[in-house]
């Protein structure tokens, strides 16, 4: 499989853990979006979005949008699972993820931040909007996890830490306050003193710089 990823994007980060997690091999092949790489002709026509990640199996099937992808990885590949078998706490723990890859991404993410020093906000003015979002999001995520558990849900990591742990790169990125959400550090901690979550930080990525 080839991984189609920008070091610093927080859905290729997602991406990459689940691979890791799950054993599976793949290729990464940069996509440079600060360059404008994203744009350029031959990769829209492999994702017509023009954002990372993408997903190309074998067999040449193409599939994009993380969440997308995670679920198609779960369902071919399950252990380790990254849902629970439980219907309700599925629902529980994908309502969790969402609440940072549907609320607190797509906001924050480099086209919508481009978008504002377009209309003529400052850096100042985009960090400020980023971490206001972040900061939210993460206080209505903590409220939404188990309170005691070594992981968002239970004692191993799931499809809440994979979406948790990259945004907190961004959060610590761009200086945001995490005064009193101790307990998303500590999951984080946990969460990349395993190989699977160290080998898919944005620095051990062939592209970082």
């Amino acid at each position: 499989m080839k991984l189609y990823t920008y070091w610093r994007s927080t859905t290729s980060y997602r991406v990459r853990i689940a691979l890791n997690l799950k054993g599976l091999a793949y290729a990464p092949v940069p996509v440079d979006l600060v360059a404008g790489t994203h744009k350029a002709r031959d990769y829209v026509a492999l994702n017509p979005g023009q954002s990372v990640p993408t997903l190309v199996l074998e067999d040449g099937t193409v599939l994009t949008q993380s969440m997308a992808i995670l679920d198609w990885l779960e369902d071919t590949h399950p252990d380790p699972a990254l849902l629970p078998s439980d219907a309700l706490q599925r629902a529980r723990v994908r309502a969790t993820a969402l609440t940072i890859a549907a609320d607190v991404h797509p906001v924050n993410n480099l086209r919508v931040v481009a978008r504002l020093k377009e209309m003529g906000h400052s850096q100042d003015d985009t960090v400020a909007w980023m971490n206001h979002w972040m900061r939210q999001g993460f206080t209505a995520f903590t409220q939404l996890i188990d309170p005691e558990t070594e992981f968002c849900f239970g004692d191993t990591p799931g499809l809440t830490d994979l979406c948790l742990v990259p945004q907190l790169y961004n959060a610590h990125r761009w200086g945001c306050d995490l005064t009193g959400l101790s307990r998303l550090t500590e999951i984080e901690a946990r969460c990349l003193a395993l190989p699977a979550f160290d080998a898919a930080r944005p620095e051990n990525q062939p592209d970082a710089h």
